[in-house]
């Protein structure tokens, strides 16, 4: 009942919920113990829950600054779980009027995510539906915008929730165990622990998947284009962007610093590198392009590595480490072997010792349909797929650190057979999920989380 709910006098917050700048419509959002007054003494009327109240707004001397929509929401049914007034009137200049006779009658400016920080902290939504809704506001795509409003509605916390309770189930089996040693349980052949445990980590493995797809929707991929000079990463740079961003010459060292591009490829949003052409040179210009193009190579998710001729393994081998002379995953790496037309080559897919390798010829666009395709597959995305949640490297950080400890404890313990340091890692691996909703946090993880809203939001 309304009636019945008896707010915390918390301070209250005021904020533009509008974008800025000149708007057909702007709106200021005040939550917190004074708003139901601070919109009674705007709106100069007593305003009733979830009424949408048209009229006029007016100022501490009774003038009409604007007129619009007045509605409150009692708490704790609001967005934030405490009152909340939205004055809906006209967007540019009017709306920080507004904002400001709301700060001058007892509220203050929000600081960004505010309002949704408050909102979980009252238990309204958890920390992965939080983070959907900055998610949702920042999405860059279609397949984006879904994933985030399956982390909104709470598709991802089931999930996580879920996971944690067959933790906990299997907990207190062992725990009970540990603390009747009379009932001279044994594990292994009265209760199956192993395959309970190794179903926890496949339903992880699961969630694991899908968390890497969104964190791949939310995020896109950095692609670095590498290789010797005039080999084609420029040309490369302009066919996948679809724009001239790469000054295309037969002058080695054109490319001095590196050129960034995005791109959406069938809803995967990618972030394109043009770097340096590798060699050895004395102009200290072009070798600080080329410093810098070996300090992105970690941060890099896949590496284009370009050449313009046929190379065998071996080859491939002295040519990438006399040019690149750093230890990368292979999997990071495909070889672009450019300018088959020269050779009268089809383009192709295969490997090269243990890199994958696509002929091609970008002058002609022979071949980039391949490549687009195996980015895609690499990073296990399809235009046609849907699923996968707004999830962030942190979330899948700690699913792989969760799925780690079991790992780790179902194989100690099949050694061990000791039922005490099972229970603690199983602890442990609640407490890294009960981290991606929230359920254990700390003020440090939170501030971090928040800082990144929107103001307003």
């Amino acid at each position: 009942m309304l009636d019945d709910y008896h707010q915390v006098n918390v301070d209250t917050i005021a904020s533009r919920a509008t974008a800025t700048g000149i708007g057909s419509i702007g709106i200021v959002r005040i939550s917190g113990s004074k708003a139901f007054e601070i919109g009674c003494k705007i709106a100069k009327k007593q305003l009733t829950a979830r009424i949408a109240h048209f009229g006029s707004f007016y100022d501490a001397n009774n003038n009409i600054i604007d007129e619009g929509i007045a509605i409150f929401f009692k708490g704790p049914h609001s967005f934030t779980g405490e009152d909340v007034v939205e004055l809906q009137g006209h967007g540019g200049i009017i709306v920080e009027s507004i904002l400001k006779l709301a700060i001058s009658y007892g509220a203050r400016q929000s600081r960004p995510g505010e309002f949704t920080e408050r909102a979980f902290l009252n238990d309204k939504i958890d920390l992965t539906q939080a983070e959907a809704i900055a998610d949702l506001i920042e999405s860059s795509s279609e397949h984006a915008a879904r994933a985030a409003i399956c982390s909104l509605t709470g598709e991802f916390s089931k999930k996580i929730n879920c996971l944690i309770e067959e933790l906990i189930h299997l907990r207190v089996y062992i725990e009970a165990a540990i603390d009747f040693p009379e009932e001279e349980i044994d594990f292994l052949a009265d209760h199956p622990v192993i395959q309970k445990i190794q179903k926890i980590i496949d339903n992880l493995e699961d969630v694991l998947l899908q968390a890497k797809r969104g964190a791949v929707q939310r995020e896109g991929l950095r692609l670095l284009i590498m290789g010797a000079p005039n080999v084609g990463k420029s040309s490369l740079m302009n066919a996948l962007s679809g724009v001239e961003t790469s000054i295309v010459t037969d002058i080695k060292g054109t490319t001095r610093d590196t050129i960034k591009e995005h791109i959406n490829l069938d809803g995967l949003p990618i972030q394109i590198i043009d770097t340096a052409g590798l060699r050895n040179t004395e102009d200290k210009i072009e070798q600080i392009g080329i410093n810098k193009t070996i300090s992105l190579i970690s941060a890099a998710d896949i590496i284009l590595f370009m050449v313009d001729q046929p190379l065998n393994a071996e080859q491939l081998q002295q040519h990438w480490h006399e040019l690149v002379n750093q230890n990368i995953p292979q999997n990071k790496v495909i070889i672009l072997r450019n300018k088959i037309d020269t050779t009268c080559d089809t383009p192709k897919k295969y490997k090269i010792d243990n890199f994958s390798a696509i002929d091609l010829a970008v002058k002609h666009q022979q071949g980039l349909d391949i490549l687009t395709d195996f980015l895609k597959q690499h990073a296990g995305f399809a235009a046609d797929i849907g699923g996968g949640f707004s999830a962030r490297s942190r979330h899948t950080t700690n699913l792989v650190k969760a799925k780690d400890l079991l790992i780790s404890s179902k194989s100690f313990f099949i050694k061990s057979g000791a039922p005490e340091l099972l229970a603690e890692d199983l602890r442990q691996a609640q407490e890294v999920l009960g981290e991606i909703t929230g359920a254990f946090s700390n003020d440090q993880l939170l501030g971090r989380i928040f800082a990144d809203f929107c103001i307003g939001k």
